[in-house]
């Protein structure tokens, strides 16, 4: 049974690939997925930072006053 399920990636894969007309909705649902992962995750580790340096200049201009 799982040899089948690979079996039909595979397959589905390969045509997939070898195909040469336009991407229909779903390739571009695809896509449009995998850059919002891309986003979410820099964004994710990149907010971090930006509230550490917002924390860091706001403690600094409490003791400063």
């Amino acid at each position: 049974m799982f040899l089948d399920l690979m079996l039909k990636v595979y397959v589905q894969t390969q045509t997939f690939l070898q195909r040469k007309d336009g991407a229909s909705g779903i390739e571009y649902a695809i896509i449009v997925a995998l850059v919002a992962l891309v986003i979410v995750a820099a964004g994710s580790g990149l907010g971090t930072k930006v509230a550490s340096v917002f924390n860091t200049m706001a403690s600094k201009m409490t003791t400063a006053s």
